[in-house]
């Protein structure tokens, strides 16, 4: 490929590009999915690190969403309210639709810490993993997905990275290859300090 582009630097620098968003898209999936039962070069996830206590059903098969049971994983979070609501991007439509149907006004935009505009519902920010899949099985229905409540920081939910973070490594010309490498690792995991920091509704169907 090096011979194709007037410079190397670019494609180097568009390669390292995409192999991070590969690490960036793992760790999203690992975030929510991750299980060391099946993968022992995992972190355990979200879903994993929710205890049975702090799961609340929508029922026997799952059921719609309702602002009722989204308000009852929010209550599961003791010791303040949680700092995000993850979910799906179907969950997100769904949330939204709920709240302009009930006018709750509980649904709103505004700019997050970081100065970026992000939707909050009763105050707590909302984030969307598209990782969190909407064709779970419970009961007899294979169209449900997962929301969860999380605070983070001391005490809840953290994450734990070696020293310098994400690093690009560059191992050089390949003997077998006409190629060279270069390898972007990245050694992170989570770590749930409190069970009760963490809450999940399951059977979320559409």
């Amino acid at each position: 490929m090096k011979a194709t582009r007037s410079n190397v630097q670019d494609l180097e620098a568009a390669i390292i590009q995409l192999k991070a968003k590969a690490v960036r898209d793992k760790f999203e999936d690992t975030f929510v999915n991750g299980d060391t039962a099946t993968d022992a070069k995992a972190f355990d996830g979200v879903d994993k690190l929710t205890v049975a206590g702090q799961a609340v059903s929508m029922g026997t098969n799952g059921a719609t969403l309702t602002l009722d049971k989204l308000d009852e994983i929010i209550d599961k979070v003791k010791g303040g309210k949680p700092h995000l609501l993850l979910m799906s991007r179907r969950s997100r439509r769904k949330l939204g639709a709920l709240s302009r149907a009930t006018g709750s006004g509980l649904l709103e935009t505004d700019r997050n810490q970081f100065g970026m505009m992000a939707q909050f519902y009763d105050g707590i920010p909302i984030g969307v993993n598209d990782y969190i899949s909407d064709a779970k099985t419970v009961g007899t229905s294979t169209d449900c997905s997962t929301l969860y409540a999380v605070q983070l920081g001391e005490g809840g939910l953290v994450g734990l990275t070696s020293p310098g973070g994400l690093v690009v490594e560059r191992v050089g010309s390949l003997e077998t290859k006409d190629a060279s490498r270069t390898r972007v690792k990245w050694y992170v995991s989570l770590a749930l300090f409190s069970s009760i920091k963490v809450s999940k509704l399951t059977g979320v169907r559409e």
